[in-house]
C-alpha cells in the first residue's frame, strides 16, 4: 500500500512498514475483535486506521486519521460497525500528506455488490496500470496503488468475485497481502513470492486473517498456519477453501520482518521473531566484538539483538538509554537548536551508568544516520569513554519498492559512504554490521544462496526479485499484454 502521486522527505532514521491488515468472519463482535487486532498491529502503521463491516444487509465503515485507540476506543463507534464479518487496516503513509481518501479499507459498490479491500505491500506497476485504466475511463478517488486492484476487479469479465479478484491480481506486479470483504465472503491473498506476511487463525467458529500472530494472541485466537505464497483463502458460510491460482515462484519472504518490522512476540516460518533477533545479535558478536564494559540497546528495536550480543560475549546488558514512550510524532521544530534537541524527546542517557564506561550500542539498522549520530553524541556527553556501534543487519544501501518506507538511494548513508566514513560521520570509535551470511545463519541457513536467495533482501543487496515496472519506465503495460492474450 503506497501513495503513487507524491513524495515527502523521510524524517526519521528508521525504516517504516506500511500497513497492518486484519479480518474476521463468523463472530457477532467482528468489529470489536478487528479493533483489538489493529491495536496489536499498531507498530505497522500509526498514521491512520479503518474498519469496514457487513451486517447481512449493508456495509458500515469508519476510517480516521490517527491511532487505533484514539479512533475505536468509543463503544458507540464499534456499535456502528455491526455485523459478523469485518476487515481493518493500519496505515503508515509513505508519500504525500495523510488524507481521509487514502485511509483503508477502501470500499466500492461494484456491479456484483460491495467490495472492501485492505492492502499491505506495494505494487511496482501501479502507476503503469493506473494510466491504462484512466485511459479506458476509470475514475480514481484516491492516490493509493491499492485502488488499482479495485478497478481491475470491477472491469474483469469473469463472473464470480473470486475469479474477478484473481484476474485482477494476475495483472499486478509487486508485494502484497490482502484481506477483502464482500457481502458473502472474507478473502485473504498473499503475493506469489510471499514477500509480505499473512496468517490464519481461528476463534471458536470464526476465522481470522492478520499480518502477524501477535494480533491473534490479543483476541485469544488459535494460530492455524501462515497463508502460503500465492495462496488465496476464501471464507464463507460453508467454511474455508484454499485456491492457488498463480504460477509458483521461489519464496522470498522479507527478511527485515525478522530484523525490525514484526513485533518480537510474533512467529514467522515457525520461528520466534524475538529468538531470531537474539541470534542475529549473537552472530554480530561473533563477527565483530569490540572490547567494552557494557552492551546497551538503542530502544526498542535494538533490544533483543543487544541481549543476544551480550550473552554471546558475556558482558552486562544494561539500559543506558531510556526511551520516552509517551510521545507521538515529533512536533514541528522551528529552529536548528531545538531541532538538534529533538532526539531527547524520544531518548535520554542514563548518565550514571555510562560515565567512564566503554560501551557497545546495538541497533537494528542505520538508514540516514541522523538519529544514530545524535545518540552517539548524547552518550559521549553523558561521559562514555568509548562508543562502539554494532548493527543487527547488513548496511541498508538500496531502496525498498515492496512495501517499506525508505528514502531514495542517494539519501541512504550506506549507499554514499564506506564503513570507515560512516563511523567517522556518526562519531563512533568503531562501527560494524552483521554480514549478509551472518544474518542468514541467524535464520537457520548456512549462508545466503547467491543463485536463489531464501529471503527478499533487496535493501541490503540490490537483488530485486520482482520487476520495478514503474521505476524503470513501465514500457508496455501488463494490462495491455493480458488483454491481447484473451
Amino acid at each position: 500500500m503506497t501513495d503513487i502521486a507524491f513524495q515527502h522527505p523521510f524524517d526519521d532514521d528508521k525504516l517504516h512498514e506500511e500497513c497492518g491488515v486484519f479480518g474476521v468472519f463468523g463472530n457477532v463482535e467482528a468489529a470489536a475483535l478487528t479493533a483489538l487486532g489493529l491495536h496489536a498491529l499498531q507498530h505497522r502503521g500509526q498514521e491512520a486506521c479503518g474498519i469496514v463491516s457487513f451486517d447481512n444487509t449493508q456495509f458500515h465503515s469508519h476510517r480516521s486519521i490517527g491511532r487505533v485507540g484514539d479512533n475505536f476506543g468509543d463503544e458507540a463507534v464499534i456499535a456502528g460497525l455491526a455485523g459478523h464479518c469485518a476487515i481493518g487496516h493500519n496505515r503508515y503513509s509513505t508519500s504525500g500528506e495523510p488524507a481521509l481518501r487514502n485511509v483503508q479499507p477502501l470500499f466500492a459498490d461494484l456491479g456484483h455488490g460491495g467490495l472492501a479491500i485492505a492492502h499491505n505491500g506495494n505494487l511496482t506497476n501501479a502507476q503503469t496500470l493506473r494510466n491504462e485504466l484512466v485511459s479506458r475511463g476509470s475514475i480514481f478517488q484516491s492516490t493509493m496503488d491499492s485502488e488499482v486492484i479495485i478497478h481491475l476487479t470491477a472491469t474483469s469479465r469473469q463472473a464470480r468475485i473470486v475469479d474477478r479478484l484473481t484476474d485482477a491480481l494476475r495483472q499486478v506486479v509487486g508485494a502484497y497481502s490482502l484481506v477483502v470483504l464482500t457481502s458473502k465472503k472474507l478473502i485473504g491473498v498473499r503475493d506469489p513470492m510471499g514477500i509480505r506476511p499473512l496468517v490464519l487463525g481461528r476463534l471458536d467458529e470464526a476465522y481470522i486473517l492478520a499480518s502477524e500472530t501477535c494480533a491473534l494472541e490479543i483476541i485469544g485466537a488459535e494460530f492455524v498456519r501462515e497463508i502460503d505464497p500465492g495462496e488465496m483463502v476464501v471464507v464463507d458460510e460453508d467454511g474455508i477453501t484454499s485456491h492457488r491460482p498463480f504460477p509458483t515462484h521461489p519464496r522470498r519472504f522479507c527478511i527485515f520482518e525478522h530484523v525490525y518490522f514484526a513485533r518480537p512476540d510474533s512467529i514467522f516460518d515457525d520461528r520466534s521473531v524475538y529468538e531470531a533477533r537474539k541470534r542475529i545479535g549473537a552472530e554480530l558478536a561473533k563477527e565483530s566484538h569490540a572490547p567494552a564494559d557494557l552492551v546497551i540497546p538503542i530502544p526498542d528495536s535494538g533490544t533483543p539483538a543487544a541481549l543476544g550480543y551480550a550473552q554471546q560475549v558475556g558482558l552486562p546488558f544494561e539500559l543506558g538509554i531510556i526511551r520516552n514512550h509517551y510521545i507521538g510524532r515529533t512536533f514541528i521544530e522551528p529552529t536548528d537548536q531545538i531541532r538538534h534537541l529533538g532526539v531527547r524527546l524520544k531518548h535520554s542517557a542514563n548518565a550514571p551508568l555510562v560515565k567512564g564506561k566503554r560501551i557497545v550500542l546495538v541497533d537494528d539498522s542505520i538508514v540516514r544516520g541522523t538519529t544514530s549520530t545524535k545518540i552517539v553524541t548524547m552518550m559521549r556527553e553523558a561521559g562514555a569513554s568509548e562508543v562502539h556501534m554494532r548493527i543487527a543487519s547488513p548496511p541498508t544501501a538500496h531502496s525498498c519498492y515492496y512495501g517499506v518506507d525508505t528514502p531514495e538511494r542517494s539519501k541512504l548513508l550506506a549507499a554514499r559512504y564506506d564503513l570507515a566514513e560512516m563511523a567517522r560521520l556518526i562519531g563512533v570509535d568503531t562501527l560494524a554490521f552483521v554480514s549478509i551470511d551472518g544474518l542468514y545463519r541467524a535464520m537457520g541457513e548456512t549462508s545466503r544462496n547467491e543463485g536463489q536467495p531464501q529471503y527478499c533482501d533487496a535493501c541490503f543487496t540490490g537483488d530485486y526479485p520482482l520487476a520495478l515496472v514503474d521505476r524503470d519506465g513501465g514500457q508496455e503495460t501488463q494490462l495491455s499484454l493480458l488483454n491481447e492474450r484473451r
